[in-house]
């Protein structure tokens, strides 16, 4: 039974937080209580640590459930239990297996679905709760919403994931490729009970003492983090380097059809895991078990990286306005009083999507996904075989070219193309619309631009290069970038991917390449909606790395982590009549017609 210990908070509802609701929502009307260091048992006997808030008075309110694997007193949470408390909810954070105060051994990601449902099932039939639990949580906390969602609680009504994945292995790897930056700096942030920031240089707070710059050079990588700490969940995720049965057993990419509640999705178009986001908000609408996961489902994406509606990167290289931002309270609170009060915040009669169209800055709303009347356009890559660099003679037409000569560079691991910019979580430096121009003067990057378009052109939607090339390799990487170049001569990053040479047919059954001979890759480049504005230019470079964000291919095809050797590639990319390499781009129509707001 839970501890009658209880402390009262301070906070009433005519004072201490300020009101920002719409008219339709709750309005703070309660004291709020809270209880500390809850045990909740999961079926194996092992007790969770939860703080609960509650409002201070009899009766049963709906519960909002988080479970933590950052803490239940990290980024906010106190603050937001008692906004939604004071508002007539009991909020439950609850630390996930392993971690802080619960009890259990820490494994990533690989008991939250059990215990995501376990603990569901005890939040409903507690006395304060009318048996309608709402999830919410960020990042890895968004996930654990997720994980659960296929077993079906029947007291979980509603999810509010923010910028989580629909797979752990699209989260780790993207197309076959490590995202390095962040598994070696989440396995060591999360490799005990409790968070090590300062130490490991992962916050301001203090310098920290590990040298990341040569931690991610070191080779071979199963081994590389062993001089700080072993971490076993990151060998294990390198020991996984394909799409198999460890990923699925805990990821939701196969069990759409098994959720039978809606989700409101939140990511932003810088976000490391912006895919992923729409993989599951088309997953949800498309597959879902239930009519109100299908057709109450919704996501919005705004200029943000990974966070969810607060202001972009005061130091990013393009700025977007205030109207870019949203109130993320007031956005659960309309959810949650819809799906778990029945009270009018007509949130469901809004479109299911809101996008943030950069350039244009402004929000557009749609019903579907790609946009109706998306006209998806090829730009072709041509040139006279020297579009190295900036400096080059690499062109983007919208004629496909009978003839052209192939561009050639070399790929060094040993010198891989820097990270700067783009879709990232860690690195706030790098992170965002970043000026390309330093990476660009690299001769190992090939550069492809349109000439200065005569009319705004909205790309709105998601991008795929298809890549004719070949490698001297038996293994490699081939990377794409989206830049709008401006009369400046600025290129701003817009969407990046990476492709591994042995994922081109299959994630789960990789296969090796022949040396010299020539394949069809397809890159995504994720998704976007910018306006490129009369003017600038259209720009795409093609290579080989992308370090630190993605390990660098040491083009030896062992097996994955084990080995410290490297091979220099010679790359070929193709761009005639019969290998028409080219840049597909979701443009809408600039008609009377589009939604707009």
């Amino acid at each position: 039974m839970m501890s009658r210990v209880l402390l009262t908070l301070l906070l009433l509802a005519s004072g201490a937080m300020a009101d920002t609701s719409p008219d339709q929502s709750s309005r703070p009307q309660y004291k709020v209580r809270i209880h500390i260091n809850v045990r909740i048992p999961m079926r194996d006997g092992v007790t969770m640590s939860a703080d609960i808030y509650r409002p201070d008075s009899p009766g049963r309110f709906p519960a909002i459930l988080l479970r933590s694997y950052y803490g239940i007193d990290a980024a906010g949470l106190i603050e937001q239990a008692a906004f939604f408390a004071l508002r007539g909810y009991v909020v439950v954070l609850s630390n996930c297996r392993g971690r802080f105060d619960s009890d259990g051994v820490w494994s990533p990601y690989v008991n939250d679905p059990k215990d995501g449902f376990d603990t569901q099932e005890w939040v409903g039939q507690q006395p304060w709760c009318n048996g309608k639990i709402g999830g919410f949580g960020l990042s890895y906390n968004g996930f654990t919403q997720l994980m659960p969602a296929p077993l079906r609680s029947r007291y979980m009504k509603c999810l509010v994931p923010l910028i989580c994945q629909q797979s752990n292995f699209g989260h780790i790897y993207n197309d076959g490729v490590l995202q390095l930056n962040m598994v070696f700096t989440f396995g060591l942030f999360a490799s005990g009970r409790i968070m090590q920031p300062t130490r490991l240089g992962m916050n301001s707070a203090g310098p920290g003492f590990v040298d990341y710059e040569s931690l991610f050079r070191a080779l071979p990588l199963m081994t590389a983090l062993d001089d700080i700490t072993p971490v076993p969940h990151v060998k294990e995720w390198l020991k996984h380097d394909r799409y198999d049965e460890y990923w699925k057993s805990y990821g939701i990419k196969e069990k759409y059809g098994e959720i039978d509640v809606p989700a409101y999705f939140v990511t932003g178009w810088y976000d490391n895991l912006l895919h992923e986001n729409f993989r599951n908000f088309q997953g949800f609408r498309t597959s879902g078990r239930s009519e109100q996961a299908r057709k109450g489902t919704k996501m919005i994406v705004g200029p943000w990286s990974h966070t969810a509606g607060v202001k972009p990167g005061l130091d990013w290289d393009i700025q977007f306005p205030a109207a870019g931002t949203i109130d993320i309270l007031a956005f659960h609170l309309r959810w949650y009083d819809y799906w778990l009060k029945d009270l009018r915040t007509n949130v469901d009669q809004e479109p299911p999507l809101k996008l943030f169209v950069m350039g244009a800055n402004r929000w557009r709303t749609a019903e579907e996904w790609p946009l109706p009347g998306t006209k998806f356009t090829s730009y072709y890559l041509s040139g006279s075989g020297k579009a190295n660099s900036l400096l080059g003679d690499g062109k983007l037409q919208l004629t496909a070219p009978a003839t052209s000569s192939p561009d050639r560079y070399e790929y060094d691991p040993q010198r891989p193309v820097p990270t700067l910019g783009g879709m990232i979580s860690t690195h706030n430096h790098l992170q965002g619309p970043r000026d390309r121009r330093p990476v660009e003067h690299r001769d190992d990057v090939l550069v492809y631009s349109t000439p200065p378009l005569t009319t705004d052109t909205e790309v709105t939607g998601p991008i795929e290069l298809k890549l004719f090339a070949s490698s001297s390799a038996v293994d490699t990487d081939f990377a794409a970038t989206l830049t709008e170049v401006y009369p400046d001569g600025r290129s701003i990053l817009i969407g990046e991917g990476i492709r591994g040479a042995r994922f081109r047919d299959s994630l789960e059954n990789p296969t090796l390449i022949k040396p010299g001979h020539i394949y069809e890759y397809t890159i995504s480049l994720w998704e976007t909606s910018n306006l490129f504005k009369a003017g600038n230019r259209i720009r795409v470079e093609v290579t080989s790395s992308n370090f630190p964000r993605f390990a660098r291919n040491q083009n030896i095809g062992k097996p994955f982590g084990t080995s410290a050797e490297t091979v220099v590639a010679q790359q070929t990319i193709y761009h005639d009549g019969a290998h028409p390499s080219r840049i597909i781009l979701p443009i809408i129509p600039a008609t009377p017609a589009s939604k707009a707001n």
